[in-house]
């Protein structure tokens, strides 16, 4: 039974109808961070239809334009490799971060760090906050501009990220092994709060702005450690000749001694001292002494090794503050 054209029309107008509902029912909110905030996804249905004489007709909907809003996000992590050694009453002592904008739009962060926490033992003083601005990611005193709150909040774009440096003075009380802890928050100049919340027209552009799963604030800590021991490294050489004399020419030997001194309060532990064999000589088999013990060559149970093409590797252990460990070894001049 053929179709007449109401018929027609009205089934056009359920199918368009059901495209629509397809492809343009999306919330107004951005689905995730990766598209840009005030980017505009738009969407036209087709339809098709055979009128009352056979003929094909192609008829658009209405287009729909949906403008991404602008999610806050933000992550901040410690970037040193660990706690970092400090000595009781030190100054300007760095401490660094990464804080990186994991939104979709152009963010201003407000940073605070926080010093008075329980659980270690010192309160470490900050000094300043820097930021890292030539990029390089190493503190520069008098290149690299001391952060102001509200005056130079770093602008990140989306994915962006920027070092930010902690300096802080240490109290002169802090004893050796004494942990200080050091946060570090940033926070979207929009807003914060719980994932979700609305800041209309805050975004760029004048889109909305909606805080993102990280609360749009983030914080870590590192540490401050006192290590009040410190060593001293020196290294000196003597000559024996062939001839009983003191000159280096082929054939003479020389004996390198290499002494570790720590100094301070408390003491250093996994000292390793090594020294690579200089070209133009060779090792002197079974010359190396710690102490004036002697130690085999082989990779055993004394505390030195020697490796072809490699050196001398000789571990000193635990060294109290006040004294010295001295190796020694000898090479041939060819």
């Amino acid at each position: 039974m053929r179709n007449t054209f109401a018929d027609t029309a009205q089934i056009v107008r359920f199918t368009a109808v059901a495209i629509l509902a397809a492809f343009g029912g999306v919330s107004s909110s951005a689905q995730a961070a990766g598209t840009a905030a005030g980017t505009s996804i738009t969407n036209t249905a087709t339809a098709s239809y055979n009128d009352s004489t056979g003929k094909p007709v192609v008829i658009s909907s209405n287009t729909v334009a949906i403008t991404v809003d602008e999610i806050l996000n933000v992550k901040v992590a410690a970037a040193d490799p660990g706690n970092i050694v400090t000595t009781a009453g030190a100054t300007n002592v760095v401490m660094t971060f990464n804080v990186t904008n994991t939104g979709n739009g152009k963010e201003a962060m407000k940073l605070t760090p926080v010093t008075a926490i329980t659980g270690d033992q010192f309160d470490p003083t900050e000094t300043s906050v820097v930021l890292d601005t030539n990029g390089n990611g190493v503190y520069d005193p008098g290149v690299d501009v001391i952060y102001t709150p509200g005056t130079n909040d770093p602008v990140l774009a989306p994915d962006g990220s920027i070092k930010v440096f902690v300096l802080s003075t240490i109290p002169a009380t802090a004893v050796n092994g004494n942990l200080g802890q050091l946060n570090l928050t940033a926070q979207d100049v929009v807003g914060s709060g719980a994932a979700g919340t609305v800041f209309g027209g805050k975004g760029n552009g004048g889109v909305d702005a909606v805080v993102g799963a990280s609360g749009a604030t983030s914080t870590d800590k590192n540490f401050y450690i006192i290590q009040q021991a410190s060593v001293a490294f020196l290294k000196s050489a003597t000559i024996a000749d062939p001839f009983g004399g003191v000159t280096p020419v082929p054939g003479a030997t020389i004996t390198y001694t290499l002494t570790a001194t720590v100094g301070g309060a408390g003491s250093l532990s996994g000292i390793v001292i090594t020294d690579a064999v200089p070209a133009n000589t060779t090792y002197v088999a079974g010359s190396m002494t710690l102490q004036g013990t002697a130690l085999t060559d082989a990779a055993d149970a004394d505390a030195g090794s020697f490796t072809n093409n490699v050196g001398i590797n000789v571990a000193l252990g635990t060294v109290p503050a006040g004294q010295s460990r001295a190796v020694t070894f000898k090479v041939k001049i060819n």
